[in-house]
């Protein structure tokens, strides 16, 4: 092989695994004088300057992470970052067996600290307004206090269908053969006191995307706030 042949190769390598390589970020939410000029969807390219204003906050997200850029001053989205977050996506947006999610009790943290569901596709019981899903078929339903067991039940769309959690367990599975999920349908969940604990709207998304940066963008599109929340929650890394 020629040295030059040689000198190309390498040049490609490093191009592939150079660091602060990364897709475009995407604003999460934004606060402050500057706002407008950032709205929650904004995309920003991966070497952007960010300038900002007193009292201004910009929380954007990427494949190196959540960071939140504060001002005043001018910031580079290629020098904030922090370590590739991959590792922490791909566990937060794995799709489980359903077999897992009946035998398993998923046990919450005992540091003080506010319990996150583990997975970005459960549908939090406990939180209304519109929950993306990927498969209709085996939904589950997450909750965030598992000391006690706890029956609900769910109606809309073509009826209505009881979930149950055991002492202990954080995950149960949506009952679809007796209340199957549609896309833009909105189902109430109730206590068994009858009390209604959240009213939840489907929106169902074709795949998973394969990006965080990607994947806030589809929870942005449908409206879906509560995993953008966690999504960005659980990306968050140290940066200015």
């Amino acid at each position: 092989m020629s040295w030059a042949r040689i000198s190309v190769l390498a040049t490609a390598l490093a191009a592939a695994v150079a660091p602060g390589v990364a897709a475009a970020a995407i604003v999460v939410a934004s606060s402050g004088p500057s706002a407008r000029n950032f709205p929650v969807g904004k995309k920003l390219e991966d070497n952007a300057t960010v300038v900002l204003q007193a009292g201004d906050t910009v929380t954007v997200l990427d494949a190196r992470g959540t960071r939140v850029l504060r001002g005043a001053g001018s910031i580079s989205l290629a020098k904030s970052g922090g370590a590739a977050a991959t590792a922490t996506f791909a566990a937060l947006t794995r799709q489980r067996s359903s077999a897992r999610v009946r035998t398993g009790a998923v046990r919450g943290e005992t540091t003080g600290a506010p319990v996150r569901s583990p997975n970005l596709w459960y549908v939090d019981v406990a939180k209304s307004g519109t929950a993306c899903v990927i498969d209709p078929a085996s939904v589950r339903l997450w909750r965030a206090a598992p000391a006690k067991a706890a029956n609900y039940t769910i109606s809309g769309g073509a009826g209505s269908a009881a979930v149950g959690f055991a002492a202990g367990a954080m995950v149960a599975p949506w009952d679809a053969a007796r209340l199957p999920v549609s896309d833009g349908a909105s189902y109430v969940l109730v206590d068994s006191s009858g009390k209604q604990v959240s009213r939840i709207t489907i929106a169902l998304l074709a795949s998973a995307p394969a990006t965080p940066e990607a994947t806030a963008a589809a929870l942005i599109e449908k409206g879906c706030q509560a995993q953008l929340d966690l999504l960005s929650a659980s990306l968050a890394v140290s940066g200015r």
